[in-house]
């Protein structure tokens, strides 16, 4: 199969789960002797823009016209079998769907997050779940609450993006790849297509290296922001701490906006370590030393590739009873989920993962048997063909039934 990927990769300086994902599903389909291409723009670009090219860039964000005349010439040039849409902010936009149309190539998007409903796509604002702009037609509530940035002008680009280009995506878009059912749930809610919605699960490597003893540490590891958990972390570690601790420190690695917070909080601690940003081979060994992986997220994940990662390597997770956690983790077998936003319930699960050593070992075990079972390369390689062929098909019947009602007299003639 011939496929082209179109991605703008966010910027290197923060981890990035949807540049992980796109990365591995690229080497997965060539590894398997498929032809893959990549269409792409990088975040990290747009600092050595000149001044005007960096004003420029929001009036991008809904629309840029230089890529969808780009993208088509490339289309018609090579002729992939599907293209295979990830991130189009800020640089690429939505024109790729266009460009797609106007080469007659069928596209498949993955949905890493709420961007089709929501325009910074986390369904939350100050650190409650928000769905005001569901539904709206023109997201005017997130332009008024600021919510990309806290700030009401940087949202603004997302707001018109959402409301000029919604039927674009929901029309130009063969299938969509949610990658758990709660998300598919919620999009499904808001009034997307459910027709075009597939649960399609983000598959993680063989790490390379498991758990061979009972670890040495609990481990966050992910973004340093609000939406993540990690006041919420802090606040149930201090309690954890003021009872006794738990016998193994906490190790924090990553890197965002509370990067300082962070730093202040863990200086002078021997209970807390923080590493800043691990390398993925550092992330292996970090996990695979782990008594469990913490995941206290406060907005509903719409995945959650960590603690894919931790199962991986035979690894529990302690995680948010909601969003995609709910049917990743199986309470009590493969980790243990705690009361969304409520630090007490977090440090209770926290001290019961790390006081049973046994029963830490089986969910373990039973953890990598559930990554074995729904997340392996093996497993997303199947999906991900099964939804291309399935995609691929769609375009053609439409083109087929277009071909019959011209041949009848039947088109449209304007």
């Amino acid at each position: 199969m011939h496929v082209l990927v179109v991605h703008n990769r966010y910027a290197s300086a923060q981890p990035s789960g949807e540049n992980k994902v796109v990365d591995q599903e690229v080497a997965l389909l060539r590894g398997a002797g498929h032809r893959v291409e990549v269409f792409e723009r990088r975040s990290d670009d747009i600092a050595a823009r000149s001044l005007p090219g960096k004003v420029a860039v929001p009036l991008l964000v809904p629309w840029n016209p230089a890529v969808r005349a780009e993208l088509a010439a490339r289309l018609r040039a090579e002729r992939p079998d599907v293209v295979h849409v990830h991130n189009v902010f800020p640089l690429l936009s939505p024109a790729v769907l266009a460009a797609c149309a106007d080469a007659g190539v069928p596209a498949v998007a993955t949905l890493h997050n709420y961007t089709q409903v929501c325009p910074p796509g986390t369904l939350q604002r100050d650190g409650r779940p928000c769905t005001e702009c569901v539904g709206s037609a023109a997201a005017l509530p997130a332009v008024r609450h600021g919510c990309y940035r806290n700030s009401r002008l940087a949202t603004v680009p997302l707001a018109v993006s959402l409301s000029v280009n919604r039927r674009r995506w929901w029309s130009g878009v063969e299938r969509f790849l949610c990658i758990s059912a709660a998300q598919r749930e919620v999009l499904v809610r808001a009034g997307m297509p459910a027709e075009r919605l597939a649960v399609k699960h983000n598959f993680v490597p063989e790490p390379g290296v498991r758990r061979a003893a009972g670890g040495e540490h609990l481990l966050y590891l992910g973004r340093l922001a609000e939406a993540k958990g990690v006041r919420l972390l802090m606040t149930a570690w201090d309690e954890v701490a003021a009872g006794g601790g738990v016998g193994v420190p906490l190790v924090i690695a990553g890197t965002g906006p509370l990067e300082r917070e962070v730093t202040a909080w863990a200086a002078g601690r021997d209970d807390v370590r923080y590493v800043g940003l691990y390398d993925q081979a550092e992330c292996r060994q970090a996990i695979a030393r782990s008594v469990a992986v913490v995941a206290p997220s406060t907005w509903l994940e719409a995945f959650g590739l960590v603690v894919v990662e931790a199962m991986a390597a035979g690894v529990p997770t302690v995680a948010a009873g909601h969003g995609a956690f709910v049917e990743l983790v199986e309470d009590g077998v493969t980790g243990l989920l705690h009361r969304p936003g409520e630090s007490a319930s977090l440090a209770s699960r926290i001290r019961r993962i790390a006081a049973e050593p046994d029963r830490n070992r089986e969910m373990g075990q039973a953890a990598r048997r559930r990554y074995e079972q729904g997340f392996s390369p093996a497993v997303g390689l199947e999906r991900l063909l099964e939804e291309y062929r399935t995609a691929i098909a769609g375009r053609s019947a439409l083109t087929r039934a277009g071909d019959t009602r011209a041949s009848r007299g039947d088109g449209d003639s304007r």
